[in-house]
């Protein structure tokens, strides 16, 4: 279903209050519990290569460039 298809069906169920309520609670979308989708960086917002440890919640890039001002110290 596209975008305009979704806007033009629940146009049509305006009207029908009882109709549209069946309508949202079937095909909205379900809250994401465990996948890439659920993690996100909370300063940039990217979902991949997600830091959750003491609870951060950061990307590796966002990451890098906080890291010093949190407290975290590079060994090399």
């Amino acid at each position: 279903m596209t975008a305009s298809d979704w806007k033009k069906t629940l146009k049509q169920l305006k009207s029908k209050p009882t109709v549209m309520e069946k309508f949202i609670r079937h095909n909205k979308p379900k809250a994401r519990k465990n996948g890439v989708a659920s993690k996100k960086c909370e300063r940039c917002g990217r979902f991949g290569a997600h830091i959750k440890s003491y609870g951060l919640n950061l990307c590796r890039q966002c990451f890098r460039e906080v890291a010093e001002d949190i407290g975290f110290k590079k060994y090399s």
